[in-house]
Formats: structure tokens, C-alpha cells, sequence
């Protein structure tokens, strides 16, 4: 098989879909409606599709890896967002140093976790 892919977009549950919608969009990610249980989040041509949908076995083991240029600067941005404020059950986990590279972490509303990620170039 020879694939040329374009995309690979995710489909994610929501515990309370517009929480999670107003939490998408204050992230900086890009709404694409495209029903009234389903939206598509894009930023900078990577993305996600976020329903309104729940299976709690299903959404607790959701993890997303989101590669981004500069971790360090994605953080401090992040932390400008004051996204804990906001949302009750948000959880953001700072910047750590691996072998392979740094990245910090973000818990949805619903509970979903984010890599936020940077690789070690050699």
C-alpha cells in the first residue's frame, strides 16, 4: 500500500459539548460547525473533530499529541489563557525535559489529555 496522506483528524467525545466547544476556541483552535453534534477544530491545518458524544471508558483514555514549534513559548502562552480559571475540571501540567524532547500537558474539560510536544533536534 502506498498512502499519501493529507490529514489525520481525530475524533473526540465531549462530557459537556459546549463547554468544551468555548474551551476549544479559547485554546486558539479554529470552529468549523458542521452539525449541531459535531464540530471540526483546525489550527494552522491540523485538527480535531469534537462531538457531542460521552462514553466515559472512552473519553479517560483519550491522549492527543500535538507537536508544536516552541513548547517553552506554547506554555507561556498557555498559562496567559488562565484556561483553570475558567473551566472547573481543566488541568495544565508544566514543561518537562525527556530524553526524546520537552512537552506540557493539558486535561480537557471532559477529562481528555493533551501533549503539547516539542522533539530534540540533532
Amino acid at each position: 500500500m502506498q498512502h499519501k496522506p493529507k490529514s489525520i483528524r481525530p475524533f473526540i467525545g465531549a462530557k459537556n459539548y459546549e463547554i468544551s466547544l468555548n474551551f476549544y476556541r479559547d485554546l486558539g483552535f479554529q470552529e468549523s460547525i458542521l452539525s449541531a453534534d459535531m464540530s471540526y477544530f483546525d489550527s494552522h491545518g491540523f485538527g480535531f473533530y469534537l462531538q457531542n458524544a460521552y462514553v466515559e471508558d472512552w473519553v479517560n483514555n483519550t491522549m492527543v499529541f500535538m507537536e508544536v514549534a516552541d513548547v517553552n513559548r506554547f506554555w507561556d502562552e498557555l498559562v496567559t489563557l488562565e484556561l483553570t480559571s475558567k473551566y472547573e475540571t481543566v488541568k495544565i501540567v508544566p514543561v518537562r525535559n525527556l530524553d526524546w524532547g520537552k512537552e506540557c500537558f493539558v486535561h480537557d474539560p471532559s477529562g481528555i489529555l493533551w501533549h503539547f510536544g516539542e522533539f530534540n533536534t540533532k
